[in-house]
């Protein structure tokens, strides 16, 4: 694909601005081209706040352009798959938020339909495109700290229950481990490989799981937890993975261009990375200009979000069985 990518959204909600509006301005790859929500006025309004040059009166109308590339779904989880099978019928290639799918039945789905399109799907996993996980990556591989033998990952954000929040509804998909726990879910798949769930737990408001934790075994041998939960007075995010020589501990992995702190420990000595300044949405477009126009294969494609549904499951079933509400 050549000339600039044109990018159609479906769905006016908060995170289509820092997610793909603020970032596509200071890139000369992309523009950001159309907006379709729920009705026309709301769309209209949208693009006229945030100077998009065409709106589409529905979803539908959207995806019946022929001057769109890449669609980006920011709606809810429970529409996911509809609209992302409908987007890879049209022809286009699908960024799709986090999470991907309800279920692994649907994730599977999702990818099935892309590979019939022939187009790219991509989960909106943005934290894992930029250079300081990227960085992780490296000294896990490279063996920085030997032999990764244990880890832990959380994610913990303040989530009010607000009228409409579908986070705070189970049948729009949402829910701790679904919205937040994905992403530690996600984090340490992508640093030591898939897992099978020990033992799970989550705490329900409601009928909602306001928390999570998981112990996870690794087939390399790692043993690690994650948490997650949409009760707590402030935002935190982590990643510490222990090695036989050495350790390595992140602060604020999600977003590390709003402050991370990075620090590798071996031989006695700490070494804090160096933390790139540039936003982990910005990392994410340039990664998907450069797999729409052949130069990469997408690093969250649709066969690592079904990857991702399938341990999100298991530990759902295993937190069922253990857990009462």
């Amino acid at each position: 694909m050549t000339g600039k990518i044109r990018i159609g959204i479906l769905g006016a909600g908060r995170i289509a601005v820092p997610a793909i509006i603020t970032p596509a301005r200071g890139h000369s790859g992309i523009t950001v081209h159309c907006i379709a929500a729920r009705d026309a006025e709301r769309a209209q309004a949208f693009a006229h706040t945030h100077e998009i040059p065409f709106w589409a009166a529905s979803y539908d109308a959207m995806l019946a352009r022929e001057d769109i590339d890449l669609v980006y779904i920011g709606l809810p989880p429970m529409l996911h798959r509809e609209w992302t099978e409908r987007a890879l019928r049209a022809g286009k290639a699908v960024l799709c938020e986090k999470p991907f799918a309800l279920n692994t039945e649907e994730a599977e789905a999702m990818v099935a339909a892309a590979g019939r399109a022939g187009v790219p799907l991509i989960e909106a996993f943005h934290y894992r495109y930029h250079p300081l996980f990227r960085t992780l990556e490296a000294l896990v591989a490279d063996g920085a700290i030997g032999r990764v033998v244990s880890a832990r990952a959380w994610l913990r954000y303040p989530i009010p229950e607000d009228a409409g929040e579908h986070r705070w509804s189970v049948a729009a998909g949402g829910g701790a481990l679904m919205d937040l726990g994905c992403y530690p879910v996600h984090a340490l798949r992508s640093l030591l490989g898939d897992a099978k769930v020990a033992d799970a737990r989550m705490a329900f408001e409601r009928g909602v799981d306001r928390a999570v934790a998981a112990r996870l075994s690794f087939a390399s041998g790692v043993r690690a937890t994650l948490h997650a939960s949409m009760r707590t007075s402030a935002p935190s995010s982590g990643i510490i993975l222990n090695g036989t020589s050495g350790r390595l501990m992140v602060r604020g992995f999600l977003m590390p261009h709003r402050g991370a702190d990075a620090v590798l420990e071996r031989s006695g000595t700490r070494t804090r990375l160096d933390v790139d300044p540039v936003t982990t949405f910005a990392a994410q477009l340039d990664h998907v200009v450069a797999v729409l126009r052949g130069e990469a294969q997408p690093l969250t494609g649709g066969a690592d979000a079904a990857a991702n549904m399938v341990l999100i499951d298991a530990i759902r079933a295993q937190a069922r069985i253990r857990s009462a509400d």
